[in-house]
């Protein structure tokens, strides 16, 4: 109380790094839950495929239609199976007299609910999608349709599909708990996926085992080799010339299947097709090193700034040790001090986690509470960190108070020796060393995510407007589109729904020859386009030409990528073929003709490398795209939502633009860049607090130095270079050291991606020149104070 101001920045500057530690903690022990709530969590497994054929890899979180079943059939180490069909994502679903449009929606097997013990509140889940034409929802979507889960059950929705458009509510769940990797909120019977069943090397199923007690997976796995060779080999014999899975490998091609854990998906998979964008261990890693080393930066200053106030307090230490006070009570009761200090802090901590807490989740996408907090995992921590922290911060200034010698301290001798000096500066090393790095890799990140967004991926992304859910124009589709072509500021449009952002995606394999073998097939990727796609999206061909109304041949030609002119080692591939049974009705290989070859394209994120890809003039009716001028846009949607309205009555409008589909896929880092800012941003600002507090010691340390130079003729500037010339010592050995840590780590986390951005040597100029800028910002104003002072007072004696 007699020191309000020092008090104040001493608890504020370790309740921000508690507060900074206890979201942290939130965060994680939020990402590491995932998964975790199901009964038998440790007992469900999905099935993962990892394929190299043609030079191209690929590893997905799918399995054949055929795979679950057949495992179960085959090896009485599966107790259950299920699969979840999701190929459309979205669904119209009729609400009175209009439709809206449902994107958490997916097909799953009757046994779905029997791996996945989710809670029904209507109805029984064991049988609710045993037959045809049903369907489970949510509660939240049974309160949205008929006000009631009870009012739900028993009644029938209405969707926009061909051939049935009615279904009968057999059960309603209570909603999905958002750490779950998957969030959809109708789950209709498998009978109606519309998929032509019995294929054992089309990969489009999400396929969960629920293997026996006891049953180690790893061993299990094994297993897979023998499925491969009885059911995948016959089913490849059908298309392509092969004897064995020994064949297939010996020309450099793989078949492999594995399991990941249900509890492992969120942070491990890191794959295409995850029904809902992953979490990332790397992260996790990152953000608990970064909450430890917040805390420690925080407890640093606590010990810094105490031991630089001890020196006034140095007099009542020899007063009490002249009195008898023992040193062991001495240092019981400066702990206790700075544990009271740790728990005022605490609670204030508390208090701004709470405030700040909505607009943290609404950065990193959360509804976390502080009620986690008091959870079972956390709640001994938060207990017993106030008396850790206090220990920790206060274990030096108690000892180092209660070392004083009477005599000295009476007598205004008091004198540090180079030991304690040292270590204050070795802490505040450690603090700046841990800020540099923080800044570097923040700069990194960012400078990457600039990168994605400037980069050329091989097509003009800007000013394409994309109409989306087409479908549902049936007949009027063309209409739209050619209506919507005499808009002002409307270049081009095309129909399509393969782009290349987030949209449909399909492969199949292709082969050189008539006859196809391992060595000369290959995996491409298929896209439906019509005459106007390449024009519209701003590709580039570099050889050939593009598909052209009118010619009829067309429709057995394809556009390659360069990707696959280098696969196939053709210079001028124009007028060669491939082979595929890619709409063939019996498997029969069917030619087509390249007329032409387009530059590679970024289709993925900027983490895959651009794989194999073919376009094909068939009929796609996913979305419409429009090449506009940017100042008509306002103008061109609002057309486009009328005609819509016209054309399509009762069914909802949606559009997107390009541009912001692409930077979609970087959410994840551009979430992590903004909490890593932020956090980054705090940590220096406790770590200058820390360097107030060590500038505090030094001045008190050298006031009668200063005094006799003042007298002696310096200047202020003179005597403020003086001081902050110590410290920047300090903030320039730091750099050295956080520079290959920095480098290391970024990196690292730089090698996720297939294009990236260099680290280059002016981010760690620009970092160097932040901290010493920040550093000396922080001890000029105390150099300053102590320049000016009164020589007489700091001179006087007594």
């Amino acid at each position: 109380m007699k020191n309000k101001i020092f008090s104040l920045i001493n608890i504020l500057g370790l309740a921000t790094g508690l507060s900074c530690f206890l979201l942290i903690s939130l965060y994680v022990l939020d990402e590491l839950s995932f998964d975790r709530f199901f009964k038998n969590a440790d007992r469900i497994y999905r099935i993962n495929a990892s394929i190299r054929f043609g030079g191209g890899d690929f590893n997905y979180p799918l399995s054949s239609d055929m795979m679950g079943q057949t495992l179960k059939k085959d090896y009485p180490q599966v107790e259950e199976y299920a699969r979840i069909y999701n190929s459309n994502g979205n669904k119209l679903v009729k609400k009175g007299n209009d439709f809206i449009n449902e994107k958490n929606v997916c097909h799953a097997d009757s046994t779905f609910f029997r791996i996945f013990d989710l809670p029904a509140i209507a109805g029984n889940l064991n049988t609710a999608l045993n037959d045809p034409n049903t369907v489970v929802i949510t509660e939240k979507m049974a309160i949205k349709y008929f006000g009631s889960a009870a009012a739900a059950l028993g009644k029938s929705l209405e969707t926009n599909d061909e051939k049935n458009k009615l279904y009968k509510i057999t059960a309603v769940l209570k909603d999905i708990p958002d750490n779950a990797h998957f969030n959809f909120d109708f789950y209709f019977s498998m009978k109606n996926a519309g998929y032509d069943f019995g294929q054992y090397m089309s990969h489009n199923f999400h396929t969960y085992l629920l293997l026996k007690p006891g049953t180690d997976y790893r061993n299990f796995e094994n297993k897979f080799t023998e499925y491969i060779n009885k059911y995948c080999i016959p089913a490849l014999k059908q298309v392509m010339q092969i004897n064995s899975i020994e064949d297939f490998k010996k020309s450099g091609n793989k078949l492999e299947y594995n399991l990941t854990p249900v509890t492992k998906i969120h942070l491990y998979s890191g794959m295409l097709y995850e029904f809902r964008p992953g979490g990332n261990i790397q992260y996790i890693y990152i953000f608990s090193i970064v909450a430890l080393f917040i805390l420690l930066i925080a407890c640093i200053n606590f010990m810094n700034l105490t031991t630089a106030k001890s020196i006034s307090r140095a007099k009542e230490v020899g007063i009490r040790k002249v009195l008898g006070t023992e040193k062991k009570d001495l240092i019981a009761q400066f702990l206790v001090e700075c544990i009271v200090m740790v728990l005022l802090s605490m609670v204030l901590a508390i208090g701004i986690t709470y405030l700040i807490l909505p607009a943290f989740n609404s950065l990193a996408d959360k509804t976390m509470t502080l009620k986690s907090l008091f959870s079972p995992m956390l709640l001994p921590l938060l207990i017993s960190l106030p008396f850790i922290v206090g220990m920790l911060a206060g274990i030096y200034p108690a000892f180092f108070m209660s070392s004083f010698k009477p005599i000295e301290v009476l007598k205004g001798k008091l004198k540090q020796n180079n030991k304690s000096i040292s270590l204050r500066s070795l802490l505040v090393v450690f603090q700046f060393t841990t800020s540099i790095i923080l800044i570097i890799g923040t700069i990194v990140i960012y400078r990457q995510l600039h990168y994605i967004q400037n980069r050329n991926v091989g097509f003009n992304k800007d000013q394409v407007l994309i109409i989306n859910d087409t479908y549902a124009l049936n007949n009027n589709l063309n209409a739209f589109k050619n209506d919507m072509l005499q808009t002002t500021g409307i270049k081009t449009a095309t129909i399509s729904g393969f782009l290349p952002v987030p949209s449909n995606r399909s492969d199949n394999v292709f082969s050189t020859s008539s006859v196809m073998d391992t060595k000369n097939g290959f995996d491409m990727q298929t896209w439906n386009i019509d005459c106007d796609y390449i024009k519209t999206m701003g590709m580039e061909l570099v050889k050939g030409r593009t598909f052209l109304p009118g010619y009829i041949s067309d429709s057995n030609t394809v556009i390659i990528n360069e990707t696959v002119a280098k696969t196939i080692g053709m210079e001028d591939p124009i007028g060669k073929k491939l082979y595929s049974t890619y709409y063939s009705n019996n498997n029969q290989l069917i030619p087509y003709t390249i007329i032409g070859v387009v530059k590679n394209f970024n289709y993925e994120s900027l983490k895959q490398s651009v794989g194999a890809l073919g376009f094909f003039l068939k009929k796609s009716t996913g979305s419409v795209s429009f090449k506009i001028n940017a100042s008509h846009s306002e103008d061109i949607v609002k057309q486009a939502s009328l005609k819509w309205k016209a054309m399509a009555p009762g069914i909802p409008f949606s559009y997107r633009f390009m541009d912001e589909a692409f930077n979609d896929m970087y959410n994840a880092e551009q979430k992590i860049g903004k909490i890593i800012l932020i956090f980054s941003i705090l940590a220096i600002l406790i770590a200058c607090l820390g360097l107030f507090g060590l500038s505090i010691f030094i001045a008190e340390q050298r006031k009668k130095e200063i005094g006799i130079r003042k007298v002696l003729g310096s200047s202020i500037m003179g005597v403020v270079q003086l001081l902050s010339l110590d410290f920047l010592k300090l903030v320039i050995f730091s750099f050295v050291l956080a520079c290959p840590f920095a480098w290391y780590f970024m990196h690292q986390w730089l090698e996720n991606f297939a294009y990236r951005a260099e680290i280059s040597w002016w981010i760690f100029l620009l970092a160097a020149f932040l901290a010493v800028f920040i550093a000396l910002a922080t001890v000029s104003f105390q150099a300053v104070k102590a320049a000016i002072m009164n020589p007489v007072k700091s001179l006087r004696t007594e």
